[in-house]
């Protein structure tokens, strides 16, 4: 008998399930033998070499598993020696929009990786984020939560996946990157309109630095950037681990002794 999901689906979802059936490793086979990875992007000149640099020492600091950390660069210059550098695929694209190798088999890794934006900062243990729903892809629910209270979009400023589990997606926005990225606003806003079976993480593992842990109304123009206008100690739930810096300011440009604490 089939079951009420098949039943139930979309065409287009049920499709991509069955390409994520076809891929190359299962999700059970990967998780018997899994290896735990950390990852980031570098693209450009937008971050120097000490965020990536920094975002190593925050997770070294407040991981106990094992796992290597690794990051994604043309360009490695000034990355701590200790940090595994593979380079971007070749495709004709920028920035964030490089996000969606991470879903690929062609990572050069077998495993769970835990996908970390550079503008984060993480300050208490993150162990939970490798073991919360395992052979899930985990995502955050974007930060309009705070205003939108059922509302269900992704933030992809932390994510975790297990490697080669949308192989399918990869090969796609590979094949069709230009109309991909023409299509959608952000990589996000991809991932959303793609991944139907995500789960999000616990809103308040994953807090956003100006609008939660902070009130974005103190936010003021200054020196030509968007600032706090005061220095002030953020609101810290229980169970936050990590802090998100989307958009203005960026963590080295945030004043609050408690960021120039947490952030080095």
């Amino acid at each position: 008998m089939q079951s009420t999901k098949q039943w139930t689906e979309t065409k287009a979802e049920r499709k991509a399930r069955k390409a994520r059936e076809r891929a190359s490793l299962s999700v059970s086979e990967t998780l018997s033998n899994s290896k735990n990875y950390v990852a980031c992007l570098k693209w450009g000149n937008k971050y120097s070499s000490n965020y990536v640099n920094n975002l190593y020492n925050m997770v070294k600091r407040n991981c106990t598993l094992d796992y290597e950390f690794v990051c994604f660069t043309e360009n490695p210059t000034g990355i701590n020696k200790d940090i595994r550098i593979e380079p971007l695929p070749k495709i004709a694209t920028q920035g964030w929009w490089f996000k969606p190798y991470f879903l690929s088999n062609e990572l050069p890794m077998q495993g769970t990786v835990l996908f970390l934006d550079l503008d984060v900062v993480v300050f208490k243990n993150i162990d939970n984020m490798f073991n919360y729903e395992p052979g899930k892809f985990c995502i955050i629910r974007d930060f309009n939560r705070k205003f939108r209270q059922n509302w269900n979009r992704m933030n992809s400023s932390v994510f975790r996946t297990t490697i080669g589990m949308y192989n399918h997606l990869w090969q796609d926005f590979k094949t069709n990157t230009s109309s991909h990225t023409a299509r959608d606003r952000g990589d996000q806003d991809w991932m959303f309109r793609h991944i139907k079976d995500h789960v999000f993480w616990p809103d308040d593992w994953i807090q956003s630095y100006k609008w939660e842990m902070r009130d974005r109304s103190q936010l003021k123009i200054i020196n030509g950037k968007r600032n706090f206008a005061d220095i002030q100690t953020p609101k810290v739930l229980p169970n936050t681990s990590i802090a998100v810096f989307h958009g203005n300011p960026n963590p080295a440009e945030c004043q609050d002794p408690w960021v120039v604490d947490k952030w080095k």
